[in-house]
Parts: structure tokens; sequence; C-alpha cells
């Protein structure tokens, strides 16, 4: 099966169904789309909304992509949802996608709850993007994060022209919000294509880092541990941000992982400092939504998570003798991806210089790829494999390489074999330590394989974790549907516990 992307057919089954009408935040990108719909939506909820958000694609099971305040919705309220869905499907026979029906279904819920306000995440490019289906008057604005080279066979071979198709789910007459850019031709190509369609251009205000204030931010915690036994882990991140939606300066913690998730913290409060001052907006929002806006966004920034994207979670493996271990799982699954997760560790090595108590860090990457032509193997990983940071610490390297499970519903979705994966991590860092699951072999348990493998002391190394300095490191990336499978042992282990 082959992605097609169309809004004929999406457009001919939603006339046929009841409709939508919940006001949208509608969010575009290559890199940070997921990240900025979790920074909104939980802001929202902090101010007393009721929020629906939909992201794609799903962790651990479908319904995880239908979210409303912040939980899945169940799988019975789920499955009416589809029912309905597929019952018009079977009488009109529009020949709908996977993608095009979970979409659809999303929307059925969120009007069936009657939800304040819905966070909508584009699945591919934008223009042609299922989720465009959403009615104008329903949307409330669209806002684009970073754009990158992504998907080249269906969006464009030029990062001008991505930027032009995730441009395109622009409304006329409502607001526009562009984040902040690695590519200088992405804001003139959006912005002619949002002055083309009415829309109303507005720039991204950008959140700024500042240092840690024990009066605003209470006691500065713990220095960073990676040992299992002690783990501490990265403090949030203090931030500032100034708008004019804002009587004074906005000092707040970010939970979120990573410097660049400054960018998109910065993009979301102007989204939020839209919502408060657009007429257009204001219009479709509560009176008192500033009110509590202005009273609760710190909470909603510091409460805003986002699985699988430097996200740290502690396993127990049983074999060969029983240990826990701290994973960061982060989806990163192209060369700019790869890069935000690269200066992320750098940045742990940098916190690590600071605790006297490590002198070794154990780094053990697990990685799955998707096969996405034209982007490459060693176009992904290079940034992995070949980063260098100015450190006092010895850094032992090992790499695994592995499949994932195929999500459910999406059967194009194939794994790189990891033969292929190998070769590259032998060409780009010679001598690395390597662990090379079976290309043809049951998926199941291959991710198992690896974390023993990369947990496990091997003769010849002296230390320990957690003793002599030695500090273990295990990131799982190169595919959101690889860390899906940590996700779901961290389940397993959770319900035999």
């Amino acid at each position: 099966m082959s992605i097609e992307l169309s809004l004929e057919r999406i457009r001919r089954l939603t006339s046929q169904l009841p409709p939508y009408s919940r006001p949208t935040i509608h969010v575009a990108g290559t890199n940070g789309k997921g990240s900025v719909t979790c920074i909104l939506s939980s802001i929202l909820l902090a101010s007393g909304l009721t929020v629906g958000r939909f992201n794609s694609p799903h962790l651990i099971s479908v319904q995880d992509s239908i979210i409303i305040n912040e939980q899945s919705i169940s799988y019975q309220e789920y499955s009416i949802a589809r029912a309905t869905v597929e019952s018009a499907e079977q009488e009109h026979r529009t020949g709908i996608s996977s993608f095009e029906l979970l979409t659809l279904v999303a929307l059925q819920v969120f009007e069936k709850f009657r939800v304040d306000v819905v966070v909508i995440e584009v699945g591919m490019g934008g223009r042609l993007d299922a989720t465009n289906v959403i009615p104008d008057e329903c949307i409330l604005l669209s806002t684009l994060t970073a754009v990158d080279l992504d998907h080249q066979a269906f969006l464009g071979n030029t990062v001008e022209l991505i930027a032009q198709e995730k441009a395109g789910i622009v409304r006329k007459n409502k607001p526009f919000v562009l984040g902040i850019q690695k590519y200088a031709v992405v804001e003139n190509a959006v912005r002619a294509t949002v002055d083309r369609a009415g829309g109303h251009f507005i720039a991204a205000q950008s959140a700024q880092r500042r240092a840690w204030d024990e009066i605003i931010d209470g006691p500065l915690p713990p220095t960073l541990s990676l040992d299992a036994e002690s783990f501490s882990p990265p403090p949030p991140q203090p931030i500032a941000f100034t708008s004019s939606a804002f009587p004074n300066s906005l000092s707040a913690l970010l939970s979120l992982n990573g410097a660049h998730q400054v960018d998109n913290l910065g993009l979301a409060l102007t989204v939020i400092s839209t919502l408060m001052t657009h007429p257009s907006c204001v219009s479709r929002m509560p009176k008192s939504f500033s009110e509590c806006v202005m009273k609760k966004i710190q909470t909603g920034i510091r409460n805003a998570t986002w699985r699988g994207r430097l996200s740290f979670h502690q396993l127990t493996l049983s074999s060969p003798i029983p240990r826990a271990i701290n994973v960061l799982v982060d989806g990163a699954h192209n060369p700019a991806s790869s890069e935000t997760l690269v200066s992320y560790i750098s940045t742990l090595i940098t916190m690590l210089d600071s605790n006297p108590q490590a002198r070794i860090l154990r780094l053990t990457y697990i990685l799955a790829l998707s096969h996405s032509p034209p982007k490459t193997t060693k176009e992904t990983l290079a940034p992995l494999l070949t980063f260098r940071t100015g450190t006092r610490l010895l850094i032992e390297t090992k790499v695994a390489t592995v499949r994932f499970t195929p999500p459910e519903g999406m059967p194009w979705v194939n794994s790189v074999s990891p033969s292929e994966i190998a070769a590259t991590v032998r060409e780009v860092l010679p001598g690395v330590g390597l662990w090379v699951a079976p290309d043809e072999s049951e998926i199941r348990g291959q991710l198992e394989g690896a974390l023993e493998w990369g947990t496990t002391e091997e003769p010849g190394i002296v230390g320990i974790e957690g003793e002599d300095g030695v500090q273990q490191l295990v990131v799982v990336a190169g595919s959101l549907y690889l860390v899906a499978d940590f996700y779901r042992l961290l389940v397993k282990q959770s319900d035999s516990g």
C-alpha cells in the first residue's frame, strides 16, 4: 500500500457524517509539532478548558492518538466512533486510507464530547493532509513549527517547497503563526503562501533561557546522576517570555528536555498570546480565558510532558542478573532530529562533568529505522555517531541494531534491516562494539536482547555502574515505532509488577 495525499476522498465521506464544529488549533511542521501540541494542550487544560488532542503516529495503541484532557480515549469510545465512520464508508465506498479514517474518528470523538478546544497535529505535509478537511469556520489559527527535509517524495525536494506545502493549512482571515526556522527561505515561502490565502501572518516570539532563581523556581535540584540506584534527572529549564499579551515578563519552568524545546515553547506561547488578542480568536474563546491563562500558565508549562521525545524512563532487566537501567528514548528519525538528540546528549555530558563522582560514561545506542527514501541510513545516523564533545569523562560507545513492530494500520511502514544499519555504523564508527539482530527472525524479543547486551558488563572493562565513577546511558532512537516497542515493554513490566 502507498500513500496518496488527497482531500477528495475524505471530503466526500465527511459530508456523510455528523458535522464537526469544535474550535481548533491546527499544527504543521517537520520537527516539533508534537511538542507544541502538548505544550498548548497543557496550558489550555490548566486554564480550565476541556481539551482534545490528535497526534500521530500512536505509541502503544491506536486510541493513544486521540486524547481528551491528557488521557487517551477508551477503546469503547474509539470503537463507537470508528463504527460510525466505517458504516458511512461501507455505504458510500470512498476508499479512504487508514489515516483518513483515524482522522475522522478523532473528529467524531471530539464533537461527541463537545470539548472546548481541539489541538490537531498534521500527519504529513499540510495542504493535502487529511486533517486539512476541518472547516474554515472551526479553525482558530494555524501554526507551523520548524521545517526541514523529510518526506521529499511527497512534499518536494527543497525546504522551500516543503514549507509551501505545510503552510497550505492557512485559512482566510485567520492567524498563521510561524515558529523559529533554521532556513531563511522558509519564512519567505510561508509569508507568500499566507498572503495569497488571505491569512494573517504572525512570526513567533522567542522564549529565552534564564538563570535558575531560587526565589521564583525553588531550590536548585541535585546534580545530574545517571546511576540507576541514585538517578537524579536533568532539572527543568528556567525560561522567560515577553509578550504584549502579558503585563509582565513571564518566568516559568519547562519540564520538556532539550534546548530546542525553548523554541517550541516560544511558538506555543505566541499561539496562546494570539488566542488572547486576535479579534477572530477572542470572539471564539471563553470570556474568562485571558484571566485564567494569566493565573495558570506557569502550571501548564511545567506540567507539559511528551512521551518518546527526550524522555527518561527506568526499566528493570532480569537477565543475566536483575538490575534497573535508565533509558533515554527519542523518536529522532531524520538528520535534523538526530542533531537535536546529539545536542541533548552533549548537554547531559556537560552536566555530568560537574558531577565529581562521574568518571566513565557507558553510552549505548539501540537503533531502528524506517525505510523512507530518499532519506538514507547514513544521513540519519551520522550525527549520532560522529559527535565530539570536550569532556574529562571517558565515553565508551556501543551500538545495537534491531527492527520494530509494524504500526497498526500503517502497512507501508517497514524497518530497515539491522544488517544495513550495522554496515553504516561500521562505516561511520569503525571498531565500535556492535550487536546486530537477525534480519529475518521474529521481531519480538529483539529490543529486550539489545537492552540486555547493551547493559551487561563485558570482560576486561573495569568497574560497574554506580562504582568507580561509572555511569550508564542507554539511548533508544531512530524511529518512533521503536520507541513504541519500548513503551510496550514498560507497560508489560508494570502489569506484571
